[in-house]
């Protein structure tokens, strides 16, 4: 099977429908299987699956490796994406950092990595409030200008940056979380994106495996996986999400397909403009994810979801509080 694809906003970038998100491949969800990552990227590709998501800050550096590794003569197949934006030193990310030489630097260091001359789309990872979005809007300008990068993203921006932003340099993609369980953007930002012909990549589509229907309580999850500090997941938060969640079994079981199938074509319904990236390290999971591109909903199963899954039904905020404070709104 071949996917089909999408335009990822109007600044002339398209992609597969559905990416592959591969920060799991190398940190967050439990201990890294490199033979079977690079098996899963190669699935991927074959499968049409060719947005490829990664950043500087996944394992630090080690993801970007992984990638440059296993798209060895694959490279021009793939449509390849990577973040800045945090400030790394000896190994550890100890903050913010978007400033102009910084991005520069960070930039020619994940080309090394990515075993690579260009990066196709690249994104803001998070908003430093210390340099002016402007200035980071221009760095990246000047980058593409050298063709060292094709696009220009960010990344869990608020509507007012975004506006700043594209005003100096177009931006082609938001990559922020966006979810039957995390629909915070639906207000004020999803417009804005609209207004401007900005596509929009959501990452955690799958709400973190929660919509995926096999979940467990946060303390049933081993120490290094982030589940195990997800407030969602936690004591009655756990109770009440877990019932909100059941309609997607519900309408899963009328499709024929399994929930988290039935989360990402939710997803597809809501626009072509958006492009989930559901995050595997595992062929299996991949080969479910994409499948969900060829699942119809009908408006009166989209209406039960929406119904069903609303704000006010989700309990929980979906990071603690350090993570949230990153978040530009």
């Amino acid at each position: 099977m071949s996917m089909n694809s999408r335009k990822l906003g109007t600044q002339g970038l398209t992609v597969s429908s559905i990416g592959l998100g591969c920060m799991g491949m190398s940190q967050a969800y439990g201990p890294a299987d490199e033979a079977e990552s690079v098996a899963t990227i190669h699935r991927a590709i074959d499968l049409g699956c060719t947005f490829l998501d990664t950043a500087e800050v996944y394992g630090v550096g080690e993801n970007e490796k992984l990638l440059g590794r296993a798209l060895k003569g694959r490279r021009h197949e793939v449509t390849l994406a990577t973040k800045f934006g945090f400030d790394i030193q000896n190994g550890r990310n100890v903050g913010m950092n978007s400033r102009p030489d910084h991005i520069r630097d960070v930039v020619d260091a994940s080309l090394q990595r990515l075993q690579t001359d260009h990066i196709d789309l690249l994104y803001q990872h998070r908003v430093d409030r210390s340099v002016p979005i402007e200035d980071v809007a221009g760095t990246v300008g000047d980058l593409v200008k050298k063709g060292k990068v094709r696009f220009f993203g960010l990344s869990e921006a608020g509507a007012t940056t975004i506006r700043r932003a594209h005003a100096v340099h177009p931006v082609t993609a938001l990559q922020s979380e966006y979810s039957l369980w995390e629909r915070a953007l639906e207000q004020d930002i999803v417009p804005v994106l609209r207004e401007l012909g900005i596509g929009l990549v959501p990452f955690a589509p799958l709400g973190r495996g929660f919509l995926a229907g096999d979940v467990r309580r946060a303390e049933d999850y081993p120490a290094d996986d982030f589940r195990r500090n997800d407030p969602r997941y936690q004591g009655e938060n756990f109770d009440a999400n877990v019932k909100a969640a059941r309609v997607v079994s519900d309408v899963a079981a009328e499709r024929n397909a399994k929930p988290g199938q039935v989360a990402i074509a939710w997803l597809l319904h809501k626009g072509d403009d958006i492009v989930p990236i559901p995050g595997t390290k595992r062929r299996t999971y991949l080969e479910e994810n994409v499948a969900a591109a060829s699942i119809s909903l009908d408006g009166a199963q989209m209406k039960l979801l929406d119904e069903a899954l609303a704000p006010s039904k989700i309990s929980g905020p979906r990071y603690g509080e350090h993570q949230m404070s990153m978040v530009d709104r």
